[in-house]
């Protein structure tokens, strides 16, 4: 995050002005949806967050601390003065591998073999840097506008400010039941940022719509990550569980994980607003060689040839060992028997967490091949956490010996 100059000069302001130049001036910088709410604390969703802290609901991100949730609940804290947030939304969705259009049809997965599927949101360059640059330029050009200067910083998900919260204040959307901020033209495929300003603008409304009975996202998380209308267990959440899970994939949750490898996008397709959703025009998203990866590939690539095939992109996040864990939990998934030379590889030579992954995939195919890999493995792996994989999974394929 960064900050605009906070000297202001004497002069008229009319804010009824100033709002619809900002709707122009968003669009111009890039963004597919903008709306203003006021710069009050927001107290009602600091306790929420505050209880699923709590709760244990957020176990996992080390980072989503009380002292965040107290901070980015308080936008005077963030800035000092401030009077108004500008709530923007960056429309990123691709249709490139399955149709979020019938909501009562399953997902379709990639009819590529062995193919991870990637979460739309990250099918393009990494959006932080992207939306921080754009939001900068819309400050800048605002001040322009208005022939002075002004306080203004500005975040997106990386920074404290409880987004979603600000832009359902501000009428930019309202909360679906799987968390998600819905927005009447795009759905749920938005990145949210905020422009935090010491600027009287006029605000907007919240938006009346709500879900009503709709719940389809509920039973459709294959996780059970969605504890309740509108509480996720980020626990089970399968975006957390590839992306910023470290260890190990708990064995249970792995079989319900099918071949996502770098993220989730379930409970949005199976989302009736979603139908209509327009393909995002922005040509930093919807890459096609990004929404479907090569799994065995993925599973060889050193740490110099990740770099270069994934570099700019949020898939770096999950890192090439989180990748490739993923990547045999979705081998292992498929069950395509002629995986088994990879992993087996997996399991000879790669870091502990892949080998481990590796291990219960080879279980799951249970070819010949692929057992008599893990008994290979049995004998020779130094890590304990792996040979205690290797043995689970040779006990589980016993019966098909």
């Amino acid at each position: 995050m960064q900050s605009e100059t906070e000297t202001e000069t004497a002069g008229a302001f009319n804010p009824a002005a100033i709002r619809q130049q900002i709707n122009r001036l968003a669009r111009e910088a890039g963004f597919d949806a903008v709306a203003v709410a006021d710069a009050a604390a927001f107290a009602a969703d600091r306790d929420a967050a505050l209880r699923r802290i709590d709760d244990g609901l957020m176990d996992g991100l080390p980072w989503f601390t009380k002292d965040r949730v107290r901070r980015g609940a308080n936008p005077e804290e963030l800035l000092p003065g401030a009077r108004s947030i500008i709530a923007l939304g960056l429309n990123y969705y691709s249709d490139s591998d399955s149709d979020p259009g019938s909501p009562d049809d399953e997902p379709t997965p990639s009819s590529r073999p062995a193919a991870g599927r990637v979460a739309r949101y990250a099918r393009g360059r990494d959006y932080h840097r992207l939306m921080k640059r754009r939001m900068r330029r819309l400050v800048i050009a605002l001040s322009e506008t208005i022939g002075r200067q002004f306080g203004a910083r500005w975040y997106v998900d990386d920074g404290p400010m409880l987004d979603r919260a600000a832009a359902a204040r501000a009428g930019l959307g309202w909360f679906g039941k799987n968390g998600n901020i819905l927005n009447p033209a795009c759905g749920s495929w938005l990145l949210l940022g905020q422009v935090v300003t010491d600027l009287p603008l006029t605000p907007d409304a919240p938006l009346r719509k709500t879900c009503g009975a709709c719940a389809r996202c509920i039973p459709a998380c294959p996780t059970d990550a969605i504890v309740a209308p509108y509480v996720v267990d980020n626990r089970r959440c399968i975006s957390y569980l590839t992306i910023e899970n470290r260890g190990s994939i708990p064995p249970e949750l792995r079989p319900a994980i099918g071949n996502w490898v770098f993220g989730c996008d379930i409970c949005q397709e199976v989302c009736p607003v979603n139908r209509k959703a327009p393909p995002a025009a922005d040509p930093n998203f919807g890459r096609r060689d990004l929404a479907a990866l090569d799994l065995i590939a993925l599973l060889d690539l050193t740490e110099e040839q990740f770099r270069q095939q994934f570099a700019g992109t949020p898939l770096m996040r999950a890192r090439r060992v989180g990748m490739q864990r993923n990547a045999s939990v979705a081998l292992g998934n498929l069950g395509d028997a002629s995986a088994a030379p990879a992993l087996a590889r997996a399991l000879q030579t790669g870091h502990p967490l892949v080998r481990q992954h590796a291990a219960w995939a080879l279980g799951r195919i249970g070819s010949p091949d692929a057992l008599a890999a893990l008994r290979a493995a049995e004998t020779t792996e130094p890590d304990a956490d792996t040979r205690a994989e290797i043995r689970q999974a040779l006990a589980g394929a016993s019966p098909a010996v």
